[in-house]
């Protein structure tokens, strides 16, 4: 499997709605962060598939090495110089 790629090292803000799924990015090749565009074929990563409970602003992950995906859960003010 491939190492994904940094997207950012910030987390990306969205405004989402309940009862909508959406398909974050884990490899970080996606040109449409934080949501996959297809870019992860042949890189062994795939997509992770959430579904809003309520309409709110959520803060998916950028630096795609959360322990809690698709989730910001701050692991990227440890990522130093990657």
């Amino acid at each position: 499997m491939t190492e994904p790629v940094i997207a950012s090292k910030t987390p990306f803000p969205v405004e989402v709605e309940a009862g909508e799924t959406y398909y974050w990015c884990a490899c970080g090749r996606s040109k449409d962060q934080p949501f996959c565009d297809g870019s992860h074929k042949g890189t062994g990563i795939t997509p992770v598939a959430w579904q809003a409970a309520k309409n709110e602003t959520v803060y998916f992950c950028g630096c795609k090495r959360t322990n809690s995906p698709p989730m910001c859960d701050g692991t990227h003010k440890t990522l130093g110089n990657l």
